[in-house]
């Protein structure tokens, strides 16, 4: 679309606000009856969104117009709801008065534009944060990104009513936003007679003061869209009315809007700059679409079909798909397998006194250099959908939390690591953090800061890496080889040792591997049935099996768990992960031994495992089915 000209105008107003009405009655009268009917909230304010496509389709000057000067447009589409509705409110009044009941509360309509599925859903007219520019000010924008900062709402003047001295003409004067709600009246009055008054003078209409709720909050651009060594940008937001708290920090939000800007806070010896700003127009919570993917048909059908060759040897198939996890690392299983458990998850149980017990495991990689710890937090966040990648180091605790910041003279709440990850996986390497007991166990964050006492979710995922301190000792409590106090240590699900005891039988394997794969690689691999599990088809395959299977375990599966581990809910989950990984809904003896295989590989000394809790030498056996079965 072109650039707009200065200033909007079109040769008929009168027509252009008729072809308006239109479009609100003959789309959308079914919505504004619906706005007339009592709240049970009691609210004044309420939203009518009309979808840009559909306004493109039935009028297309009046869609350019509206992407052109979405100010004049949306305030002409404003008037033309709030008439449309006075109109159905003024017949539903006297339907009332025949009746004999009382009128009905005055409502208030604001036009908000969905422009998804329209020319305007593109990178031109929706860039990233980090792409907006001059040109884009003044049109409608919109903007991708998470809410990392959320304001407190506050009441803002939106209009006031002054009339001339001379001839008593009355006019309505709004107050310029971005230059801090400032009221400028006009030179000389508006009157429209034909000579025109020329007064001067004008003076307050005594209750005409409008106001509306007013709420600022900052978006950031997702970090896994950006490039390689790119700062994500961020941009302030203005919400009001019905859009007022209705996000909070951490959500994945679509905000369309007019880009505009604003002088920066007066500050001594620092230089004002004008600030670009989004006047939210439409706010849309993608929260239930940030972990959605394109699962086509035709993979659902390669995950059945591989399953049912898989029928009589599940453990192979099973075992396959875990060889697809980091691949560029040699055997492993038992890290591999409690990757993809983690990453899995399990049912959320929530018993009759309403208490609830997570879903989401928790894992912390503990071990000697080199033994390829950060390789697993990179791949696991890669096979997140939704992912944060910090490190416990370079992070405060703050920073891992929860932030308040002091913005404008106001304090506000800046999320922190965890709660940008809420819904997905959090990866911290180098953690040593003793200050996230209730984000892992609870999953919320209760914050006091400041006079600001709320309370965040956290529903994440926490992947954790660390060295031990110095020389791991077996004799020694894992505590004391992490420094990592014995409450934290609780939260963790699995917790696996990784030790290089500089074995030259297993490093001879190893080496052997490595030239194998460069001799493969150059020749080109075909035929083996790890190729199908790419790391794209095992994203799709994880969203795939959290979302679709609901595993329930079976009596020989309780059977097992009661007689192994006492609290039978804490290893459901990992038992239901297991079931979901297998391709289905029932949690059998199968999968309750291998959970009990990642909590024996969790202990330091186990009479289970040979490798006696080192996981790294855990390898795939070449025929896990016929162990089983013996």
């Amino acid at each position: 679309m072109p650039p707009p000209a200065e200033e909007f105008a079109v040769d008929d107003l009168d027509d252009f606000e008729s072809r308006l009405h239109d479009f609100l009655e003959r789309f959308h009268s079914e919505d504004l009856r619906r706005i007339l009917l009592p709240d049970p909230d009691g609210r004044l304010h309420f939203p009518l969104v009309i979808d840009f496509a559909e306004l493109l389709e039935f009028d297309p000057e009046v869609a350019h117009l509206l992407y052109a000067y979405p100010k004049d447009v949306l305030e002409l589409f404003d008037a033309a709801a709030q008439s449309a509705l006075d109109k159905f409110d003024a017949a539903a009044r006297r339907d009332k008065r025949k009746a004999g009941d009382e009128s009905m509360e005055t409502k208030f309509v604001h036009v908000r534009v969905n422009i998804s599925g329209s020319p305007l859903d593109c990178p031109e007219a929706s860039p990233s944060i980090g792409k907006v520019r001059v040109k884009h000010r003044g049109t409608l924008l919109t903007l991708k990104g998470t809410v990392i900062r959320s304001g407190g709402v506050k009441m803002i003047e939106g209009e006031r009513k002054y009339e001339c001295k001379k001839c008593k003409c009355r006019f309505t004067i709004h107050p310029e936003l971005e230059a801090g709600n400032r009221i400028t009246l006009p030179a000389s009055c508006k009157s429209k007679s034909s000579k025109g008054c020329g007064g001067a003078n004008f003076q307050l209409i005594q209750d005409s003061i409008t106001c509306h709720d007013y709420q600022e909050i900052k978006i950031q651009e997702n970090v896994q869209l950006l490039g390689v060594g790119s700062i994500p940008r961020s941009m302030p937001v203005i919400l009001m009315d019905d859009l007022v708290d209705i996000v909070k920090a951490g959500d994945d939000v679509v905000v369309t809007g007019r880009l505009s800007a604003k002088w920066s806070p007066d500050i001594k010896d620092v230089r004002s700059n004008l600030d670009p700003m989004l006047l939210a127009n439409f706010v849309r919570r993608s929260n239930e679409l940030k972990s959605d993917l394109d699962i086509p048909v035709e993979v659902i059908n390669k995950f059945e079909e591989f399953w049912e060759a898989s029928i009589t040897t599940p453990l192979k198939g099973r075992n396959s798909i875990l060889k697809g996890i980091c691949p560029q690392i040699f055997g492993l299983f038992t890290v591999k397998l409690a990757v993809a458990l983690t990453l899995i998850g399990g049912v959320q149980h929530v018993d009759a006194s309403g208490t609830k017990v997570r879903r989401e495991p928790h894992m912390l990689l503990v071990g000697d250099p080199g033994t390829g710890k950060s390789q697993f937090l990179k791949f696991a966040a890669k096979l997140s959908n939704r992912s944060v990648i910090t490190t416990g180091l370079g992070s405060t605790s703050a920073g891992l939390t929860v932030t308040a910041v002091k913005d404008g003279g106001e304090w506000m709440l800046e999320a922190g690591a965890l709660v940008l990850a809420d819904g997905g996986l959090c990866c911290i390497d180098e953690f040593d953090r003793t200050t996230i007991h209730e984000a892992m166990e609870q999953q919320t964050i209760s914050i006091a800061k400041a006079g600001l006492v709320t309370t965040l979710s956290t529903r994440t995922t926490v992947f954790g890496a660390t060295n031990p301190k110095g020389q791991y000792d077996p004799n020694e409590s894992l505590s004391v080889n992490t420094t990592l106090s014995g409450p934290l240590l609780s939260r963790f699900d699995i917790v696996l040792v990784l030790l290089d005891k500089k074995d030259e039988a297993w490093d001879k394997i190893v080496s052997s591997h490595i030239l194998a794969e460069n001799a493969e690689e150059k020749k080109g691999k075909t035929g083996a049935p790890e190729v199908m599990w790419t790391l794209p088809m095992l994203r799709r395959y994880i969203h795939y099996v959290k979302k679709q299977f609901k595993p329930v375990l079976t009596k020989e599966a309780e059977s097992v768990i009661s007689r192994y581990y006492q609290r039978q809910r804490q290893s459901g989950a990992r038992n239901a992960a297991h079931a979901r990984l297998m391709f289905r809904n029932e949690v059998t003896k199968l999968d309750a031994i291998a959970a009990i295989l990642c909590i024996e590989s969790s202990m330091t000394t186990s009479a289970i495992v040979d490798t006696a809790g080192n996981a790294l030498h855990s390898n795939f056996t070449e025929n896990p089915d016929q162990e089983w079965n013996m």
